[in-house]
């Protein structure tokens, strides 16, 4: 009896729980279970921050030269945190500010591939037949075609056009623009495919055939059922697209294709700056580098760890 009384008046540890549907019980087990899972979304929400508080975070804009000789190539002090480089520009600020930049188009390009990705996948997969096997002919023509080469043409054709609704200059003027609408569009066909998986499975279920049994029509079954069940495949594949995009806009700034050159960006620092004082002044390219590292790093611990715990096969 007084085992029973002692286990009865034991108070237990009280779990993390933020509800008991898919998503809550999610993040419980990412809090609980995924410690680099965890670092990342960190990683992810300091990025963010930076980039929406760059004007504020920063003792100068990414621009601001400096005519006195003494304040070029200056290496990390108080007063240039990250150093300086051959304008005398503050290495700190131009990094920060490129994480607005960076955050910007990936969030845009991600948009555009989950708007993608969602519409070719449920469609393919929730008609068949020879709906679904011209998208996928459509899926493989795209998918043949070098990424590389299809962006590079999409900025040579329209270097020199400008949109009437687009600002002339900045960060959204028409060949950024085109360009995350290109990248989007490159991440979107190619995991559209997933979803067409998804959405195979979903629309063999039970609850499908009552549907279309009580006289659902297809719209409503596939936005009410097969849109809610895919959406958890769909959030990893872009959390790990928005990594993705980030290195391929890095990669198109080095090749000095991406935004334009007044732009500060990650890419761009490697490929301007870096590549002529990398021997002499090496922090212009360390810092702008380590924070690409960490923002796609992040991107990709926080999309594998989302997998683990909304994968129903991959749980437990």
């Amino acid at each position: 009896m007084a085992v029973e009384t002692q286990e009865l008046t034991t108070p237990r540890r009280r779990r993390i729980n933020f509800g008991s549907g898919l998503y809550g019980q999610a993040l419980s087990t990412l809090i609980r279970e995924k410690p680099m899972g965890l670092f990342g979304a960190f990683l992810v929400f300091l990025f963010i921050f930076a980039a929406i508080a760059a004007p504020l975070i920063t003792p100068t804009g990414p621009n601001d030269l400096s005519l006195v000789p003494e304040d070029r190539l200056v290496s990390p002090s108080l007063g240039h945190i990250f150093g300086s480089d051959n304008l005398g520009r503050d290495v700190y600020s131009r990094v920060v500010y490129g994480a607005r930049v960076s955050m910007t188009i990936s969030l845009v390009a991600v948009t555009v591939a989950t708007v993608i990705s969602l519409s070719l996948g449920i469609v393919s997969g929730f008609f068949g037949g020879w709906v679904d096997t011209l998208v996928q002919r459509l899926v493989d023509g795209f998918i043949a075609f070098p990424g590389l080469v299809l962006i590079l043409a999409v900025v040579a054709v329209f270097r020199d056009t400008q949109a009437p609704f687009l600002p002339k200059e900045g960060l959204f003027q028409t060949e950024t623009f085109l360009l995350m609408v290109t990248i989007g569009a490159l991440l979107g066909v190619g995991n559209s495919r997933v979803i067409r998986g998804s959405t195979l499975v979903v629309t063999n279920e039970t609850y499908v055939e009552a549907a279309r049994s009580i006289g659902a029509s297809n719209y409503r079954i596939m936005w009410s059922y097969v849109l809610p069940n895919v959406m958890a495949p769909m959030i990893t594949i872009a959390t790990l697209g928005l990594g993705a995009a980030i290195l391929i806009e890095a990669s198109l700034s080095f090749l000095g294709l991406g935004v334009p050159p007044d732009v500060a960006t990650w890419g761009g620092m490697l490929n301007r700056e870096a590549r002529a004082w990398m021997t002499q002044a090496p922090w212009i390219a360390i810092f702008p580098g380590l924070a690409l590292s960490l923002a796609v790093f992040g991107f990709n611990m926080l999309g594998d760890a989302l997998r683990d715990v909304l994968d129903p096969r991959l749980r437990g």
